[in-house]
């Protein structure tokens, strides 16, 4: 009775964990996004939609076996003239079941249906995938702006340490009176301006996690332990440019090759219209007749057939041929989309090539600005110290040094972006 009692505590346990993420690494967050996140998941029950519509239409392919009962008074009975009589025809009561047989031979819905299965639960696949991909792109992106909002707080807390310092020397040389009090005014001010950055970027980066929460699916009111490896991360900007645009990795293009073939099986549907409808039928029939109603059910007059029909339209006001023109003109929009298509993937690769050598090239000159910046600061707070370089030039490094910073962590995040956006151009995003 306990376990019984505890069980559905421990399941809403094990779901409420699972619906969380204890290491919000890139990997986790892309694989937990592509599990919670609403668009992929309604283009994965649009999938079983699409397989449940086909087979609904190929079942019919299958024998159908009906039966049919019907019960019925006469209040007055049909009159005939016979050989110069008038008679009556029937019985007061009448009861009918029927087992009924069908069977479709040939019909032409049914073969474009058949025809067409396999490219209509390919193209609901394919969707999910381009569905997949644009959800791995956006996760990527907000995760890398979450990193370069943390970046940029981390940089404003070594900026606001180092300017407490530069208060407190300055400060204390006031009072010496070895430099006047504009030094101390100085730092104070520098210092009050990184501290009101620094809370800007704490309430960005709250947004910029709300944001990413939503692309992956997050619960709203939990929380997300963003975790990244910035030597990983910073030995992750490479990639092979040398590479060439295969149309067929792209998955949108996938979807316009397999609609292209629906419209093929859409034009052979129109052909089929001038084929026969072919169906067998059987049935058996127990009749039962007699005026008075308790003894009704008493005989059995049976009755059975079976047939075929054959059902050819002849004539149909040229309706078919002008579907079948319609097919084939859908069909030359079908190659023109393909050809669209790829003009419009060797534009978007182009321009991702350009932005990803670009942003590289920035990257590499930035990251070494920050170490150079790091190293000119270093030796003129030490000159300052020994009184040889003055405090405008102390600050002068200071603001170089933070200017490098925050622009190497901006490069870092728009090479990472841009490497994104190279590998969705080419086809290649992972999942």
């Amino acid at each position: 009775m306990f376990l019984a009692l505890m069980l559905p505590l421990l399941s809403q346990a094990q779901i409420a964990n699972d619906s969380l993420l204890e290491n919000g690494t890139l990997e986790n967050i892309i694989q937990y996004a592509l599990k919670h996140q609403p668009a992929v998941q309604k283009s994965i029950l649009d999938e079983q939609i699409t397989k449940s519509q086909v087979n609904t239409r190929l079942a019919d392919w299958y024998p159908q076996i009906g039966y049919n009962y019907s019960l019925q008074h006469n209040f007055q009975l049909q009159t005939a003239a016979f050989q110069g009589q008038i008679i009556q025809l029937g019985n007061q009561n009448t009861s009918l079941q029927q087992f009924a047989y069908t069977q479709n031979i040939l019909n032409p819905a049914l073969v474009f249906a058949a025809v067409t299965a396999k490219d209509a639960k390919l193209a609901s696949k394919q969707i999910t995938t381009i569905n997949k991909v644009d959800v791995v792109t956006m996760v990527s992106k907000a995760f890398y702006d979450v990193l370069l909002t943390q970046q940029q707080i981390k940089v404003s807390d070594e900026n606001i340490a180092r300017l407490e310092r530069s208060v407190k020397d300055s400060k204390a040389q006031y009072n010496s009176g070895i430099v006047d009090k504009t030094d101390y005014q100085r730092a104070t001010i520098l210092l009050n301006n990184a501290i009101a950055l620094k809370k800007s970027n704490e309430e960005g980066l709250k947004a910029k996690i709300e944001y990413l929460k939503t692309v992956m699916g997050y619960p709203a009111k939990s929380n997300l332990n963003v975790v990244y490896d910035s030597l990983a991360m910073e030995n992750s900007v490479s990639y092979d440019v040398a590479q060439t645009v295969d149309f067929t990795n792209r998955p949108e293009y996938q979807l316009l090759q397999t609609q292209k073939s629906l419209q093929i099986g859409n034009l052979k549907y129109s052909k089929f219209s001038f084929l026969p409808s072919v169906q067998g039928f059987a049935a058996y029939n127990m009749n039962y007749l007699n005026d008075d109603i308790s003894q009704l059910y008493r005989t059995n007059y049976p009755q059975s057939y079976a047939g075929i029909t054959v059902a050819l339209p002849l004539v149909a006001g040229g309706k078919r041929w002008m579907n079948i023109r319609q097919a084939k003109w859908q069909l030359k929009k079908a190659d023109w989309d393909l050809t669209n298509s790829e003009n419009n993937i060797n534009a978007e690769y182009a321009g991702a090539l350009a932005a990803y050598n670009s942003n590289l090239a920035n990257y590499t000159a930035l990251r070494e600005n920050k170490q150079l910046a790091q190293g000119v600061y270093d030796v003129i707070q030490l000159q300052y110290r020994n009184g040889v370089k003055t405090y405008l030039e102390l600050l002068i490094a200071e603001s170089d040094l933070r200017t490098s910073q925050i622009n190497y962590y901006n490069a870092l995040y728009q090479v990472l972006s841009s490497k994104v956006d190279l590998q969705k151009a080419l086809g290649q995003i992972k999942f």
